[in-house]
């Protein structure tokens, strides 16, 4: 038999190329990397089987164990079989921003950057880019090669694999179309606390994030950032085994209206950024990674972006406060707390009308306050009768609904009932963000996903609910119950990267409910936690039952900060909150326990000696103030009652 020569030069050439991938195990690719501070140290690897792997330590402690990289897309396997090619040399990263709303204005992110590049047997490449700061570890998936055909993600192998010793703090996902009218998941459901890795999630739809990990003394959060129109919201699966958590995607239902879950995608592309804060308590409280590595704020005009505080009637009077009486009465209790805005809820198109809305918007507009108006924005995904609904589907409706209510007067909306995590519905929110940016309108989100870093790339996204929140402990008692200990959990996991419009405070009672928390608790609430527009919950009957003082203090609270510090804290337990805005220091602490506690407060960090503090009072519902004298120290001692709470105030 004849063999030609070019057949023979083509099986060299694949004897060589098949010898130098089955080899790959044997690489002399440096793999080592480290963060500028020395404190965290990733290494990246490739098992025999081609499989990429990650594992990182964190002031010599290993935090997370040998964890998977890659994913899955219909026509190529990016998750085994892989060669590392290439690691580059590290690449400083400097960026320098500023937020409109959120825990701190001014961010200067610093990082190191590493490229791994992989190669599957075909030559198809995959890179993995992983950013080190000194607090947080980020990688994303980065695909440079160009195609034209659609390409399916059917999966990511990305995971998150933690020792034996670590707790966890997790919020179940609620499976789709489950709960009130089929409008799960909302990320409404209370987190899962102190559990051993492996625990079962009770609904049995994985986790949401940020998920909140304690390694010994190390805490870990992890999250995604950067989501864009390319991809879907993902959350935390059970792995292999019980240390190993895996990113998984949305339910099938999760979707808009005949659109897709899964991300479908042409080349090139990027995946969203996967993040791992860690270190201290404090260090993951007061990280911003969740911004650091988001997309740039849109280069349009956002000058319209007024953070405030807001009147809000349908905490706690519910709809039948949806009316034209009551409405001119909560834009009269804005304006006499100095409040930027009130909210109408649902049914405000029939039960007031675009008329009547329009006379109140002049009526407020004359009072300094701005008006939001609610919206559902469900089309097939949910059953709910509450209007105006389906106004926001298409961008022609879209376009003509905010024509209409800019003409009006009406600052900002709010947009309620959302479908999940699907790409299809990620594009409806990023929709609806970029077209109310076209006409000034501010968005505030309920019944809907995590902002994931939003609010730096569309600053009119001013909060998103998502998050198990006030209305609920007006439902029933036992959400009331765990009203305590969900609040003094909430500024370690939902609430570090993302605003979170819990929609807090109740100084007074809630209707047929018996409220645990004290009202120094209650008052705390407004500053421990942050969202570009806090609405709060009481009514002007409400208010009308607290001291001068207390309502001095409500009348001058921002809620844009300078910077924020974890003063003291434990997850669920008690949390010790310091923001600095223009006008001053603002100190909030909550108590999250049945048991009195005493704490030093360490105040060093303020230059002003003089301030006040409202604690709790002997009496149920009440305050007591007193003036503070930093002159012969800076620790002040406080305590706390039993759900107890406390504020502080340094004016500049």
């Amino acid at each position: 038999m004849k063999i030609s020569r070019g057949f023979t030069n083509a099986f060299l050439f694949f004897a060589i190329a098949a010898f130098f991938f089955l080899s790959s195990c044997k690489q002399d690719v440096n793999t080592g990397f480290e963060s500028e501070n020395g404190r965290i140290q990733l290494n990246v690897e490739v098992t025999e089987s081609g499989q990429p792997l990650y594992s990182i330590l964190f002031d010599g402690k290993n935090v997370l164990n040998k964890s998977k990289l890659g994913l899955v897309m219909n026509d190529i396997d990016f998750s085994s079989g892989l060669k590392l090619v290439e690691a580059s040399e590290p690449l400083i990263v400097k960026d320098k921003y500023q937020l409109k709303t959120g825990k701190k204005s001014d961010i200067i992110y610093n990082a190191l950057e590493k490229t791994y590049s992989f190669i599957t047997a075909k030559g198809e490449s995959m890179d993995v880019v992983f950013q080190l700061s000194d607090n947080g570890v980020a990688f994303r998936y980065q695909f440079s090669d160009a195609s034209d055909s659609i390409k399916i993600v059917t999966s990511e192998a990305t995971s998150y694999v933690f020792p034996e010793s670590t707790v966890c703090w997790l919020q179940p996902m609620s499976v789709a179309k489950t709960g009130w009218c089929e409008t799960n998941p909302s990320y409404e459901e209370y987190y899962e606390k102190e559990i051993k890795p492996g625990t079962p999630s009770p609904l049995k739809a994985g986790w949401v994030y940020p998920s909140l990990f304690r390694v010994d003394s190390i805490y870990l959060l992890v999250s995604e950032t950067g989501l864009d129109r390319t991809y879907c919201g993902t959350k935390l699966v059970p792995g292999t085994d019980n240390n190993e958590y895996r990113v998984g995607f949305p339910d099938t239902r999760e979707a808009f209206t005949n659109g897709n879950v899964n991300p479908e995608v042409t080349l090139p592309f990027s995946t969203p950024w996967r993040i791992i804060a860690i270190g201290s308590l404090a260090d993951i409280t007061e990280s911003t990674l969740g911004t650091d590595l988001a997309k740039p704020e849109l280069k349009v005009d956002f000058s319209y972006v007024k953070p405030g505080i807001a009147s809000w009637s349908w905490a706690l009077l519910k709809d039948n406060s949806v009316n034209y009486d009551v409405q001119k009465q909560f834009i009269d209790y804005a304006a006499d707390m100095n409040w930027a805005y009130c909210l109408i809820d649902v049914n405000w198109d029939t039960q007031i009308g675009y008329e009547k809305i329009a006379e109140l918007a002049d009526y407020a507009d004359s009072k300094d306050v701005g008006l939001i108006l609610w919206y559902n924005s469900s089309g097939d995904w949910n059953s709910t009768t509450y209007h105006p609904k389906s106004k926001l589907l298409t961008r022609e409706a879209r376009e003509e609904e905010f024509d209409r209510i800019k003409h009006m007067g009406i600052k900002g909306i709010k947009v309620d009932f959302f479908g999940g995590d699907g790409q299809s519905m990620i594009n409806y929110y990023l929709d609806i963000f970029e077209d109310a940016s076209r006409y000034g309108l501010m968005v505030n989100c309920h019944g809907a996903t995590l902002p994931r870093g939003w609010q730096r790339t569309y600053p009119n996204v001013v909060t998103m609910e998502s998050i198990r929140g006030f209305e609920f402990l007006t439902f029933e008692q036992a959400n009331a119950n765990h009203g305590p200990s969900h609040c003094a959990l909430l500024p370690f996991t939902r609430n570090v990267f993302d605003p979170m419009d819990f929609t807090p405070m109740c100084l007074y009672k809630i209707p047929n409910i018996n409220r645990l928390t004290t009202s120094a608790f209650e008052l705390a609430l407004p500053t421990l936690f942050t969202s570009g527009v806090q609405h709060i919950a009481e009514t002007p009957e409400g208010m009308n039952t607290v001291p001068d003082y207390v309502k001095s203090y409500l009348q001058h609270l921002p809620t844009k900060w300078i910077q924020s510090k974890l003063i003291e804290g434990e997850p669920a337990k008690l949390a010790i909150m310091a923001r600095e805005a223009d006008d001053g220091w603002y100190i909030s602490g909550i108590n999250g326990e049945k048991t009195v506690k005493n704490v030093s407060v360490d105040l060093s960090f303020i230059d002003d000696l003089k301030g006040m503090m409202i604690t709790d009072g002997e009496e149920e519902l009440s305050f007591v103030k007193n003036d503070i004298d930093l002159s012969k120290g800076k620790k002040l001692s406080v305590q706390i009652k039993e759900y107890g709470g406390f504020v502080i105030y340094f004016e500049k």
